[in-house]
């Protein structure tokens, strides 16, 4: 195994997992984000050599997961599957627990805020440090606080209006 193979082995033990994450809050659905997720660490591979040291690895590795997420999110508007997509999950809710089910609801929610919220909120949820969040989303640290705060308070009002249901 030589030494590129070996740091993307490494690379992807530790950020597979947050990846997935991020793109399960795109796309709400299990099998589009382990296309996505797949489709982020090939281009990782393809362009590790490129890479510079100036971010953390995790901070662009990040930005490619979420530039590949919102490509995929224009083509996926363009075919209008969003009732689709909200059936498959509704249908997956039902074989959850119920701790899987509220979940899978907080990650629909997610999917109905602005795109760069989503990127945010999926960040907080991986207990992301805020100077990284701060880094990969282009935001000061002191406006990042203010805007989580906002988008916290935009989820749980979308996660109060389907608990009604």
């Amino acid at each position: 195994m030589d030494h590129k193979e070996e740091s993307f082995r490494k690379i992807f033990r530790e950020n597979s997992r947050k990846i997935y994450h991020l793109c399960y809050g795109y796309t709400g659905d299990e099998d589009s984000a382990n296309d996505l997720m797949q489709e982020t660490f090939l281009k990782v591979w393809q362009n590790l050599d490129k890479f510079r040291n100036q971010a953390m690895i995790s901070t662009w590795i990040y930005r490619i997961a979420v530039n590949t997420c919102l490509s995929w999110l224009r083509v996926e508007k363009r075919q209008q599957k969003d009732e689709l997509t909200d059936k498959i999950i509704e249908n997956k809710a039902e074989e959850y627990s119920e701790m899987n089910e509220k979940v899978a609801l907080l990650y629909k929610c997610i999917s109905q805020l602005e795109e760069n919220e989503r990127i945010i909120i999926t960040m907080v949820l991986d207990e992301l440090p805020y100077p990284e969040i701060a880094q990969i989303s282009g935001i000061s640290e002191g406006n990042l606080r203010v805007k989580i705060h906002r988008i916290k308070q935009k989820l749980t009002e979308i996660y109060n209006r389907y608990e009604r249901f």
